[in-house]
């Protein structure tokens, strides 16, 4: 058939390799949310947030109401967020966020990875100067001026606001204002697109194209662990 067809044929493979990956991910995300806050929406702004975000990653509704249902379920072996701080080739720092039943498994999985591509496990806090851990909602642009609109927000803790190549907006707050410009937000009945907690960096790394590439890689394999949730870094 060609190697045309190879290519889309491996194309195709990578994008569903890629959407699994964001689904099991997503349903991780719904589930620490309700077993902390409950399986109802209404009350529960973290399942909120959680299901905003399996809806940004296209996944369907049926799934998202079996991962609610699976969490809700007192015989189902819950998940728990795990935090990994990591040094990546050329002085590169990483923070790794996971979502795991087993850290056991889950620690001794990212030295490995670490280890086999130049970089090292490091020590709870070591990037707490480097990283600050921001808010950013995404929210369509469309029908919105964005300076009314930030005069409105910056009362809930809005910060910052931007507009992205796909016309959206990004609006970023404190850590500790997450929950009051959500609530805001759903207040003014304002659809929100995503909603995520980020790990920011202050200080970015440079490095050539060479050294780029190896970081981008090791990034690479630690997605594709399966417990690994978000992974934040200060390559420039």
């Amino acid at each position: 058939m060609g190697r045309a067809f190879e290519y889309r044929k491996a194309a195709k493979f990578a994008r569903w390799d890629k959407m699994a990956k964001a689904f099991t991910r997503a349903g991780r995300e719904i589930a620490m949310a309700v077993k902390a806050g409950g399986p109802s929406p209404d009350t529960n702004a973290n399942l909120r947030r959680a299901i905003q975000n399996a809806k940004a990653a296209q996944m369907p509704k049926d799934r998202i109401e079996a991962a609610i249902k699976r969490a809700s379920s007192t015989d189902t072996k819950g998940f728990s967020e795990v935090v990994y701080e990591a040094m990546g080739p050329h002085g590169t720092a990483i923070v790794i966020e996971t979502a795991t039943d087993n850290p056991t498994r889950t620690v001794a999985n990212l030295r490995a990875i670490l280890n086999k591509n130049g970089g090292s496990m490091g020590t709870q806090g070591m990037h707490d100067f480097i990283f600050e851990r921001k808010g950013v909602f995404k929210i369509a642009a469309a029908n919105h001026d964005m300076d009314e609109l930030e005069l409105d927000l910056i009362d809930a803790g809005l910060d910052n606001m931007e507009k992205d190549e796909e016309a959206q907006l990004i609006l970023y707050t404190k850590f500790a204002d997450f929950g009051s410009l959500q609530k805001a937000l759903e207040d003014k009945n304002i659809e929100v697109i995503s909603a995520e907690l980020q790990r920011i960096p202050s200080i970015g790394k440079e490095l050539n194209e060479e050294q780029t590439d190896e970081v981008l890689e090791l990034i690479d394999k630690l997605e594709q662990d399966d417990d690994v949730q978000t992974v934040f870094h200060n390559l420039a």
